[in-house]
């Protein structure tokens, strides 16, 4: 009342208070709602992601009312090459195709939970791609395809798994999503991921966890997981993924389906999200995924085009080799049974051995190859590699956030302090000299010349590798994969694995052996592996058990718990 009464002489600066209260308020409440948690925003994440799969459906619906007599079943059998060439010859309409992917999608989700959004735009390009004349016509014309989670869409979110990076839709589509849809793909969703795409299995707290569909009980493996999955059950045709150390690699042999690692700068990987940009010694790619070689061949021939080196310049203008892919003269194939850091399951070597004996009787020379120093390749300069910084940006990701159990073995460790740290890689260093060497990585690098000498170590050790490789001038390499697939949980409790699929397809050809993964050989039942782990393997996961249950016991100790937050 008091203040009514100064104010009342004073219109105008009553009305000025007034506002400036207003605005006030107002700023502290934005204030207030920037400052809250950021897991804040996953209910609304994940109701956005039931209204975009309704409308998934709706659109489904609209063009099976289109097309009433449509039988999706031939047109989910036919491989990506004969798929192309018919919707370039119009032996099959565009309309039928999608709506054939868009329901058998939706059903592989409603079985192992693998998408994360719809791109309803779909059906705009639909329509802007029939109005091409045939000559104006990409090899992907009409295509549907998914595209994993860190993928740009225009107007849709990037998560990595994280929450921090919810609501914030890319202003534009990535480069390599513009490439393909220019070569005439139709994207139509997103798949899931582990929580910052550092993990082997594909569970975040957004959008939970994905299974195998080979097995319910166990991952498709990690980053590229949603992927692996949704192509090995047919919900798309092809996909695109990521790959680090493994993550285009791993799902597909954990799923039983193709993907291709290429080669750094060989695709843009402008316009993909990451947990941590600007990792220099350890390089992520970009990759196709499909459910043969062939789709893989034909995806690349699409993307290799001049499209992609005018929309990003780094990348060189190479087109798709086609002298050398159809050359057929015989290869000289390095092989290893083991990388001299972890060792093999019996199939593993096993189906390493039989592929040697196949590539001999179809006419080529295997030649026995060593990784050089392979534990300093591993542990320091791509574990130290990847936590450079000590794992800080990785911890500002996450901060505010729910942290997912596939990531809390590898967040623990990197939360403790720094002394700490030190004090547990010495006492382990007698124990489990891997897990001592690996705190020791996750440390950090402490100075910027530290930094310079590991980025020259990358360098000089690259020069090495390649001196080797050329001295015994190999075409390509042959390493083992993994064989069955991790149970669900199992990569956050230790490393190690196979796959579901049978030990021929336990071979994987790699050009250069660099950016593998740090697996040990424990695994935990499944597949087709019908040995037990070694005695020694067995001693070193008790070990393993024993010194993550020390790390977790003293990290509750220590004043960066209660400062992060029990995730």
């Amino acid at each position: 009342m008091m203040l009514e009464m100064l104010l009342l002489p004073y219109p105008l600066l009553g009305l000025l208070l007034l506002t400036l209260l207003g605005a006030a308020l107002l700023g502290a409440a934005l204030l207030s709602r920037q400052r809250a948690p950021a897991r804040n925003k996953i209910p609304r994440a994940q109701r956005r992601r039931e209204v975009a799969l309704q409308q998934m459906a709706a659109l489904a619906q609209r063009l099976r009312e289109q097309e009433p007599g449509l039988d999706p079943k031939p047109i989910l059998e036919l491989p990506l090459v004969e798929l192309a060439q018919k919707l370039q010859a119009e032996e099959l309409s565009l309309e039928s195709v999608l709506c054939s992917y868009l329901e058998e999608a939706l059903k592989v989700h409603q079985e192992v939970n693998c998408l994360t959004d719809f791109l309803e735009e779909c059906e705009e390009q639909l329509q802007a791609l029939k109005k091409l004349k045939k000559s104006e016509r990409g090899l992907l014309y009409g295509v549907p395809m998914s595209l994993k989670d860190p993928y740009d869409c225009m107007g849709h979110d990037s998560t990595c798994g994280l929450a921090q990076f919810l609501e914030k839709p890319a202003a534009k589509d990535g480069v390599l999503v513009k490439v393909l849809k220019a070569q005439g793909a139709i994207p139509f969703v997103k798949t899931n991921i582990p929580q910052t795409l550092l993990s082997f299995d594909c569970s975040n707290p957004i959008y939970g966890q994905t299974r195998n569909p080979l097995n319910l009980k166990k991952t498709p493996g990690g980053s590229s997981g949603g992927e692996g999955a949704l192509l090995s059950k047919g919900g798309s045709i092809l996909g695109m993924g990521t790959d680090t150390g493994g993550s285009i690699r791993m799902p597909c042999s954990f799923c039983g389906v193709y993907g291709l690692r290429t080669s750094r700068s060989r695709l843009s990987y402008t316009g993909i999200a990451s947990a941590v940009k600007g990792k220099k010694s350890v390089a992520t790619v970009a990759g196709p995924m499909a459910r043969d070689v062939d789709s893989l061949v034909l995806c690349l021939r699409a993307l290799l085009s001049e499209d992609m080196h005018q929309l990003d310049p780094t990348v060189p203008f190479m087109p798709f080799r086609e002298e050398i892919y159809s050359n057929t003269r015989p290869l000289r194939i390095g092989y290893y049974e083991s990388d001299g850091f972890s060792q093999p399951s019996p199939s593993m070597a096993r189906a390493v051995r039989l592929t040697c004996r196949l590539l001999q009787d179809a006419g080529h020379e295997v030649i026995p190859f060593s990784i050089p120093r392979i534990e300093y390749a591993i542990q320091e300069l791509y574990t130290g590699g990847l936590f450079a910084d000590g794992g800080a940006t990785l911890l500002e990701k996450l901060e505010g956030d729910i942290v997912d159990p596939s990531m809390k073995a590898s967040v623990t460790q990197i939360r403790l302090p720094d002394l700490l740290k030190c004090i547990l890689a010495r006492i382990l260093k007698y124990i489990e000299p891997r897990t001592a060497q690996t705190l020791e990585m996750i440390r950090g690098v402490k100075t910027p010349k530290k930094l310079w000498e590991q980025h020259t170590a990358v360098e000089e050790y690259q020069q090495e590798f390649i001196a080797k490789w050329r001295s015994l001038d190999l075409d390509v390499l042959l390493s083992p994969a993994l064989d069955p697939a991790f149970y669900i949980g199992y990569p956050a409790k230790a490393a190690g694995g196979g796959r579901i699929r049978g030990a021929p397809s336990g071979c994987a050809v790699h050009r250069f052996a660099m950016g593998r993964g740090t697996l040990s050989s424990v695994h935990e039942g499944g597949g087709n592996l019908d040995q037990e782990p070694e005695r020694t393997q067995m001693t070193s996961h008790f070990f393993w058990r024993s010194s993550y249950i020390l790390i977790q016991v003293l990290h509750r100790w220590t004043p960066s718990h209660s400062r992060w937050g029990s995730g």
